[in-house]
């Protein structure tokens, strides 16, 4: 089914921005902004390789940088509009602190807690916009819940779960590999943040289990680490319960909680790294769950808001991509052409529940994710 491209006239000048990784995220980041017209896009991968694979486009370029090469980053990035991190979450803050050197726009899609930590301390001291976690979760999730939460006087609990799934699993895991390896081990192996009982506090990654059903669907959804981004701290004080999971089919949890602690793969990344890669194969047949729970009162009854959203894989700018990418790479398009166009804060830390649920959607990106699936809220 093809995802079409809505444009907004502008009458401002093409943006130049620079988008670090030249993975399946990146590049898919590179065509949808190149497709419109309104930005001119750089990529940059220290692989030759990877980057001989981006798509041609006459707005679209390419450089080889070693980004532990601070001296010729910042020098690719002065001048630019902004930097987009596609990048392993490793090289976040070395792209961050650039990013402030060249004084540009920053935008991310990391995962990792204390990397965006960096990040809002960085951006303390520079003078344009730090927007971290624009993704799927962290990121559209946080605008999703944030939006149900204003609608209530007190709020009881949160619950936020995603997943990017397989649309036809085959194999022990239920799972295909869909986006960043490194992403999928360091939300499985870090400590996840939660409130509980009002308290903020850390639980394991992998744990409290549970199931549940969706269009007759049975999930199994578990603790991992960074979908909340920085809810924690905008709903500290404000809420009892509030946690975020990864969804994936049953039996998932219990075959990679032997790998991780039986055999001792936490300890060894690379070789759980090597195993995934090698054993299990990618797949744009895809299919992104998006469900979240609010409940509290209004008016003095207990009330409980849901926004369940099934987000499918789709041709996008002329090529099919995965429901992952799309969401992915969606989500961070639609944050940079908001900043582009004076829709949100253009200096200092700017979290992603700043953003309004309705002018995300409104955006021309962020409408990928009304497009696919119908988002619905369900007051029970």
């Amino acid at each position: 089914m093809e995802v079409e491209t809505h444009f907004i006239p502008w009458g401002t000048l093409m943006k130049n921005i620079v988008v670090i990784g030249a993975g399946k995220i990146g590049s898919t980041i590179a065509r949808m902004l190149a497709h419109t017209g309104d930005y001119s896009v750089c990529v940059a991968d220290r692989s030759a390789e990877q980057l001989g694979q981006i798509e041609k486009h006459d707005a679209i370029t390419t450089a080889a940088v070693d980004i532990g090469d601070k001296k010729a980053l910042v020098a690719l990035l002065s001048g630019k509009f902004a930097v987009l991190s596609a990048a392993p979450f490793h090289l976040t803050v070395a792209i961050a602190e650039a990013a402030a050197e060249a004084g540009i726009h920053y935008l991310d899609l990391t995962e990792d807690v204390e990397s965006t930590r960096q990040v809002k301390a960085i951006a303390a001291r520079a003078s344009t916009a730090f927007i971290p976690q624009c993704g799927l979760a962290p990121g559209f999730i946080s605008i999703v819940a944030n939006d149900l939460a204003s609608r209530f006087e007190t709020l009881e609990s949160v619950r936020m779960r995603v997943g990017a799934l397989p649309q036809y699993p085959s194999n022990a895991l239920n799972y295909n590999l869909t986006w960043s390896t490194d992403g999928v081990i360091n939300e499985y192996i870090e400590p996840c943040e939660a409130i509980v009982e009002g308290s903020l506090i850390e639980v394991p990654a992998m744990e409290e289990r549970e199931e549940f059903s969706l269009d007759g669907v049975t999930y199994e959804a578990f603790n991992t680490s960074g979908g909340l981004g920085t809810l924690c701290e905008s709903l500290k004080g404000k809420v009892r319960t509030l946690n975020y999971k990864t969804i994936r089919y049953p039996g998932h949890a219990a075959i990679m909680k032997a790998l991780l602690n039986d055999l001792g793969l936490r300890h060894r990344r690379e070789v759980l790294k090597d195993i995934f890669e090698n054993a299990l194969p990618t797949t744009t047949q895809d299919v992104v769950v998006i469900f979240v729970t609010v409940s509290g009162f209004r008016e003095g009854r207990l009330i409980q808001e849901t926004y369940a959203n099934k987000v499918y894989s789709g041709v996008v700018a002329g090529r099919m991509q995965s429901g992952i990418q799309i969401t992915t790479a969606g989500s961070i398009c639609a944050v940079l052409d908001l900043l582009a166009n004076g829709k949100i804060a253009s200096k200092g830390f700017v979290r992603q529940e700043d953003i309004a649920l309705d002018t995300f959607l409104a955006n021309r990106f962020g409408h990928y994710y009304a497009q696919k699936g119908e988002a619905e809220r369900v007051a029970g």
